[in-house]
């Protein structure tokens, strides 16, 4: 019998979770209701993503581009940030999650900048898979922050522009000191990146799930997983021929 979890693992899954407001209106309920819904999901989703040892799960929570969104609806998902911590975080606590958080944190509310330091202050000595939050992210501006950072640190005569690589921009973005996606799903059929993880995506597998996130379940999950093991990643490398027959 096959396996649950394939044995190629990817060590750290991206999720562009997608769908929500889709999901409500199928149903005839606002969309609120799917947001919430969504929020459950993503409850299993970190026991899943733990269960089959992987060791990073970034969840797109809410994007730089979402503050464009009703205002109501953009009040309604800070409510559900504020939920989703004050009841989740001792449970992760206790699960050995550690949460990071990825993001712009100018100009958001006070009191969600306190839980976001909070959740990873109360989680920093964790062990267990990292739970990383994109939240207020865009790629782009990240980028353009750690650009910024260099050029600071360049204009100080701390850096070298000569001396600057691939390195040093991984360690000025958002992402530093977590490995690269291997692996990154989109749920609700859509096969676009939506300025999640440019940089950090350069060498990530895609699976795009046809099915909306508030129905990303257990088994949906291990889909994208068993997906990801029938890959073959060559890095740009030429793969190595196969023996002919009778050599």
């Amino acid at each position: 019998m096959r396996s649950e979890t394939p044995i190629n693992v990817p060590q750290h899954v991206a999720i562009i979770m997608d769908g929500n407001g889709r999901w409500a209106n199928a149903r005839g309920l606002p969309r609120t209701a799917g947001h919430r819904a969504g929020v459950e999901r993503v409850r299993e989703a970190v026991r899943t993503a733990a269960e089959a040892d992987v060791k990073y799960l970034t969840l797109f929570a809410f994007s730089s581009e979402n503050w464009n969104r009703p205002k109501q609806e953009v009040s309604d998902l800070m409510g559900l940030l504020r939920f989703f911590i004050r009841r989740d975080l001792a449970e992760l606590h206790r699960e050995n999650v550690r949460v990071r958080v990825i993001g712009c944190r100018q100009s958001i509310q006070p009191d969600i900048k306190a839980l976001l330091v909070e959740a990873e202050e109360r989680t920093r000595e964790n062990t267990g898979i990292s739970l990383v939050i994109a939240f207020n992210y865009g790629a782009r501006d990240e980028m353009v922050r750690a650009v910024r950072e260099i050029a600071e640190a360049v204009k100080s005569g701390d850096m070298d522009p000569a001396s600057i690589t691939e390195t040093t921009v991984a360690g000025h973005i958002d992402t530093a000191g977590i490995p690269d996606p291997d692996l990154v799903i989109r749920t609700s059929g859509e096969q676009r990146l939506s300025n999640f993880l440019l940089w950090q995506a350069a060498y990530a597998e895609f699976v795009f799930m046809p099915c909306l996130w508030p129905d990303f379940d257990r088994a949906a999950f291990h889909e994208a997983l068993n997906e990801f093991g029938r890959r073959d990643r060559r890095y740009g490398a030429v793969a190595a021929p196969e023996l002919a027959v009778g050599s």
